[in-house]
Order: structure tokens, then C-alpha cells, then sequence
């Protein structure tokens, strides 16, 4: 029973650290491309650069980078390395459809259909990860130094 509740416990914290490391990248990301709308034209100087730092989005932008950080670091404490690399990259899927939303960007066929094979690799990885953990049994932690 405890090992069900711990099983339970980890998806709960995979599923709410990716949802949360997809909202900080999609975030920096849609931050990025609002604060470049304001960057331009681009110039080498002290104008340009305050320019760029009175506008909220960089502001924004390294916020979505810093909790991205935060987030990697603490999954990859957790979670095995080969599913959360996987994982990570459902970011794309998350900024192709922002990117559609917020700025009316059109999806070309080829987008939809990569972005649907990125989502299925993603639930094959995890599917795979699942049936093979109980039997091996990995935790995807290290083993610590023996002492």
C-alpha cells in the first residue's frame, strides 16, 4: 500500500512540476517575442537597452526563465532523466499553440502533425517508463555513496 501512495505521490509531482516547467518556458517565451515587438529597431547602446528594460515583458520573460530553472532543477531531483528531458520538450507544443492564439499565427499542417508526434513520443516515454521501473526496479534516483 505504501509504495502505491508513494507511486500515486510521484505522478502527482510529475504532472504538476511539467505542467509547471510548460507554463514557465511557454511564459518566457510569449514574454520574449511581445518584449522584441518593443526592441526594435535594434541598436547598440544605452537608449536601446533602457528602452528594452521599461517594457514589463523582459521582466516577464526572466521570470518564466528562473521558475523554468527552479522547476528543472527540482524535477531532475525526482523524476529519471530520460522521460523529463522528453517531457520538457512538450514546451513547443505549448508555445506553437500560444503562439496561435495570442499572436494569429497560422499552424501549417506539417506544425500540427510534429506537434502531434512530440505529445505521442512524450506518453510512449512515460508509458514505457512505468512498465519498466517495477521491474527493474528503478526509482530514477542514484544510488548515493555507500558508506
Amino acid at each position: 500500500m505504501t509504495a502505491a501512495v508513494s507511486g500515486v505521490r510521484k505522478q502527482r509531482l510529475y504532472l504538476l512540476g511539467f505542467g509547471a516547467l510548460v507554463v514557465f518556458d511557454t511564459l518566457a517565451q510569449v514574454c520574449f517575442k511581445l518584449a522584441g515587438e518593443h526592441a526594435l529597431p535594434l541598436q547598440a547602446d544605452l537608449a536601446w537597452l533602457g528602452r528594452v528594460a521599461a517594457h514589463p515583458w523582459i521582466y516577464g520573460a526572466l521570470v518564466g526563465y528562473l521558475g523554468a530553472f527552479v522547476t528543472w532543477m527540482t524535477l531532475l531531483e525526482h523524476a529519471p532523466i530520460g522521460p523529463a528531458f522528453a517531457a520538457s520538450h512538450l514546451e513547443i507544443v505549448a508555445v506553437l499553440a500560444v503562439s496561435a492564439v495570442l499572436f494569429g499565427e497560422r499552424l501549417a499542417p506539417l506544425q500540427i502533425a510534429g506537434a502531434v508526434f512530440i505529445a505521442l513520443g512524450i506518453v510512449v516515454l512515460g508509458i514505457s517508463e512505468v512498465r519498466e521501473a517495477p521491474a527493474a526496479g528503478h526509482t530514477g534516483i542514484p544510488p548515493g555513496p555507500s558508506r
